[in-house]
Parts: structure tokens; sequence; C-alpha cells
């Protein structure tokens, strides 16, 4: 599958991991965005369903499983290089994830891992959409924590 100069736009799942009050940000090692921190994800494959997709490439890069749970955001990720072309098109789905087995460790395509609590999201250089879905997904599962203990 072509990435860059695609024919259409390529279709890209992410995982929102949060444990403890924290999500786990991924630095890439690839392009687009080498070297920037982001939330887990990649491109689903062909004939795979969208949350085994979040499933696979959150164990790929992490070592972790995961529960992918409710979508927190739909958005496009669009690049043009230096001529105005079109060089990278990707809508991207995040899904709210928690894991459920394994240990954090930097895998295939990211060269490091790291466990962030919000106050310390503005530091780590985040593109504003990484950065609003993170925060997002941080206060969704606190929401759901609480209503968990409610029941409970």
């Amino acid at each position: 599958m072509k990435r860059d100069y695609p024919e259409q736009p390529l279709i890209g799942v992410g995982a929102v991991i949060v444990s403890g009050g924290r999500a786990l940000l991924v630095r890439r090692d690839s392009e687009p965005l080498r070297g920037e921190w982001s939330v887990p994800g990649g491109l689903l494959e062909l004939g795979e369903r969208l949350r085994d997709g979040v499933r696979r490439e959150a164990r790929e890069e992490t070592g972790l499983e995961v529960e992918a749970g409710e979508v927190l955001d739909v958005f496009d990720s669009i690049f043009t290089d230096p001529l105005g072309r079109t060089q990278y098109h990707y809508v991207l789905i995040d899904y709210l994830c928690r894991p459920v087995a394994g240990e954090a460790r930097a895998a295939s395509d990211v060269s490091d891992v790291r466990w962030v609590g919000v106050e310390a999201l503005a530091a780590m250089g985040l593109r504003d959409t990484i950065e609003q879905v993170v925060r997002k997904g941080i206060a969704r599962a606190a929401e759901n924590t609480r209503s968990d203990s409610k029941l409970s």
C-alpha cells in the first residue's frame, strides 16, 4: 500500500491508552512524524475490523494488550509537500483503550514510550490534535472510573 502520494485517503486507528490517570505516548520512528510524540496507531489492514486494528497496533508498538472502548475522535491528517501536492492523507479514528496485559515498551515503528499525566502534556511538544485527544481520553477514563465506583 502506497503511503506517500496516495490515490485516496488511508484509514488509520489510534489507541489512547489510559491507566492510573496517565496516557501512554510513543515517539514515532518512521515518517510521517518521525521523532514526534503521538499515540500508538497505524493503518488498518484489509479485512480488519477497526477495534481489532487498534488492539494489533497497540500490541505491535507497545507490547501491551488493550481493550478498545469508545471512539474519542475522528479527524483528517493531511501533509502537503513544498509544491502543495498531498503527500500523506489519513483519516484517523482514535479509541479510548485500557491496558489488560503486558508491560509498555518501545517495539515496532517507535523509539520510546512514556506514561504521561495531563500536567506534562504541554511540555511534550504534541500536535494540537494529539494533545486534545489525549486530554479527552484521560478525562473520559476518569469519568468512567467514577461511574464504575458509584455502581459498586
